[in-house]
């Protein structure tokens, strides 16, 4: 008997319509014979609510918070009313979230007394979200006739302390899940897991970073050793690239879990960045499908890449981001310059997408998100100013109102002239690229190029992906 882990994203769970179509979705595995382990995130909407609530309650608006409670009851008991008939299943479930929405004001008021939101409060804020819709979705699953329970992440997926964006504790977790989750399961029960949220080992709530729900599922699907990972969402998969910039974008058959992972990290919205990281190991497989479309067979997600005939399968973007140079002459032979200005930049709190140098050492650059460029500056002038006083540096210089655009294919590696194809594109579109970067695993090229010149790089790119995927 298969076990199948599925992960419902916002749009999934945003409406009594869309849960009905989770219910069905669960009911014909099961009926088929697979056991199900459902993680889910909060309704659509709703943890920018609470984030906007706790806000409002930060700056002493008890009206406001309030008001956002009464929407987050009305919305949810909405939903218990059009999902469950009136007798004491429906009963219960809107005491619970009731009770729920009566903890989240205690909370906010809490937080109006303090005046502050620190990040370890801000977790336990937006935890509400996955707690409410965790117990809608398994009352919804009871209602179809399933043997469905709610389960709170914080009992079983057990991190660090660092909130906001918390990292698994792996083997801690590991135990809670073969002590709490797996029996349940052998039991005939449907866990519905709530998504995003893990524990301290002192029981505070932690946040796995926005969109860890996916990485939720993928931790559940490795702990529990399923034999599918199942990313529910509101497009047909993986694409080859984002529609809203080409209408002509395809579903991608099949993708390899390295080139998930660089479509993922460049700005794809489809996955979580972190997602194949825990089934690695396992080699568990992973499928994006369609809440809305079911019957569409998604994208198959797994460890070997397969070559199409262009090598190329998608092209993404990354947008909102800004290059800063570091140059000057007296750079050369100098060791430690770039580590130390990428240690200033992780003192920013920035990430680095992209990095680029020239042979001659005399200068390289990088990119960050747009709202984190001038902090980082200041950063890694701070950490250069005696080479900058010496004339050995000459600054850093900041490029705003760029973007990232990157071309994956797991078949790059090996197969010559793949850079020369789309920097000939590039230039037969009169396109000036920036900066360049191809990473040793030869699975992706990464490029800058003005923001004005996004959408028609991004258009001409994609006609090579095109010419390999049916239509």
């Amino acid at each position: 008997m298969s076990l199948l882990t599925m992960k419902f994203g916002g749009t999934s769970v945003g409406s009594p319509e869309a849960i009905r179509s989770v219910a069905r979705i669960v009911k014909r595995e099961l009926d088929a014979g697979s056991r199900v382990i459902v993680v889910v995130s909060a309704m659509s909407g709703v943890t920018d609510t609470l984030l906007g609530a706790a806000r409002l309650a930060a700056k002493g608006n008890r009206w406001g918070y309030l008001s956002s409670a009464e929407e987050l009851r009305d919305r949810h008991i909405e939903a218990i009313n059009r999902l469950l008939p009136p007798n004491g299943v429906r009963q219960k479930a809107a005491q619970e979230t009731g009770a729920l929405i009566d903890d989240f004001v205690q909370v906010c008021q809490a937080v109006s007394i303090l005046g502050e939101l620190t990040p370890r409060i801000l977790d336990t804020v937006v935890s509400f979200g996955e707690r409410l819709s965790s117990r809608l979705v398994a009352a919804a699953l009871r209602e179809h006739g399933i043997t469905a329970q709610a389960f709170d992440a914080a009992e079983l997926l057990i991190t660090d302390d660092q909130h906001q964006q918390a990292n698994p504790l792996w083997d801690e977790t590991q135990r809670r899940v073969d002590q709490r989750l797996l029996p349940a399961v052998d039991r005939g029960v449907t866990p519905v897991i709530t998504g995003f949220l893990g524990a301290t080992r002192d029981g505070h709530y932690t946040t796995l970073g926005r969109g860890g729900s996916d990485f939720s599922g993928a931790i559940f699907a490795a702990a529990t050793n399923s034999d599918e990972l199942i990313i529910w969402t509101d497009v047909d998969g993986v694409m080859t690239t984002d529609p809203r910039i080409d209408k002509r974008a395809r579903v991608l058959p099949y993708v390899s879990y390295q080139e998930v992972g660089e479509l993922a990290f460049y700005g794809a919205k489809v996955l979580h960045p972190k997602t194949v990281q825990p089934i690695l190991d396992r080699q568990i497989p992973m499928r994006v499908r369609n809440t809305f479309n079911p019957d569409h067979p998604g994208t198959l997600i797994g460890p070997h890449a397969e070559p199409s005939a262009t090598v190329i399968k998608a092209v993404t973007s990354i947008r909102r981001v800004s290059m800063l140079t570091v140059s000057g002459r007296g750079m050369l032979g100098v060791p430690g310059i770039a580590g130390r200005a990428f240690l200033a930049t992780a003192s920013a709190g920035a990430n680095i997408l992209m990095i680029s140098q020239s042979s001659s050492e005399q200068s390289f650059c990088f990119t960050v998100p747009e709202e984190a460029a001038e902090a980082v500056k200041q950063k890694v002038e701070a950490e250069l100013q005696a080479e900058i006083a010496r004339q050995n540096v000459d600054g850093v210089a900041i490029m705003r109102e760029v973007v990232v655009i990157t071309v994956v294919g797991g078949g790059m590696r090996g197969t010559p002239g793949v850079a020369g194809r789309v920097f000939t594109v590039m230039g037969d579109h009169g396109i000036n690229v920036l900066a360049i970067a191809q990473g040793s695993s030869e699975c992706s090229i990464s490029f800058v190029v003005d923001e004005a010149n996004l959408e028609r790089a991004v258009v001409a790119l994609h006609d090579l992906a095109l010419e390999a995927v049916p239509a």
